[in-house]
């Protein structure tokens, strides 16, 4: 990276090469993500690029960095926010299906599918995947739940997200929002009241209508 202020006439910043390196592996994958193709996207020489990277492989790196930030830390932090019950607390996990300011599913699979060509990235991706599952059972320990049962417990609510990722089941909100309680008994074991359960709902009607 150049240390220099960039010349006046530069029209993309370091964040608009990276959110137009993000936009393009979600779209078209690792290999698309190269300097004229995004200096193309962006409209400017691609001699701009190296005032911010010194080459395409920090870039990577950038990008990597990027998707730890935003989906494992999401992930991380809302297992880790105070909860009166562990139906409260997963509640909180499930808004990170949510809301994709939390967790993006689609940077997921285009990091899973990078991670295919990459052991770097493969190694990167199952630290993250075991940070996560963590997390998630270090909320359900704190709740009562045995060691190796948090970590079960953990296990199927995470995998089972990242499988109906995977499999794009096309599923309404309406659909989610009528199986919210259903989905809570079963990673849980108990019963959600409405005390629990509706200030959930209440929020996701609200980010349903954004």
């Amino acid at each position: 990276m150049n240390d220099a202020a960039p010349p006046s006439h530069t029209k993309a910043t370091r964040e608009d090469w990276i959110r137009a390196a993000l936009d393009t592996l979600i779209s078209d994958g690792v290999d698309s993500v190269k300097v004229l193709v995004l200096a193309d996207r962006l409209g400017v020489s691609r001699s701009s690029f190296y005032w911010y990277f010194k080459n395409r492989e920090e870039l990577l790196d950038a990008l990597l960095a990027h998707w730890q930030d935003t989906n494992t830390r999401g992930i991380a932090e809302q297992a880790e926010l105070p909860a009166r019950s562990i139906v409260q607390g997963v509640t909180n996990i499930f808004r990170c299906w949510i809301d994709e300011r939390l967790f993006d599913p689609r940077l997921d699979f285009a990091v899973r599918d990078w991670a295919r060509r990459s052991e770097q990235v493969h190694g990167e991706l199952q630290r993250a995947d075991d940070t996560r599952v963590v997390a998630i059972a270090g909320l359900f320990r704190r709740h009562g739940y045995p060691e190796t049962e948090a970590f079960v417990r953990a296990r199927v609510l995470y995998f089972m997200q990242i499988g109906y990722y995977a499999l794009d089941l096309g599923e309404s909100f309406a659909q989610r929002r009528a199986l919210t309680a259903h989905y809570l008994k079963s990673f849980t074991g108990q019963e959600p009241t409405a005390a629990e359960l509706d200030p959930f709902l209440a929020w996701m009607d609200e980010v349903g209508r954004r």
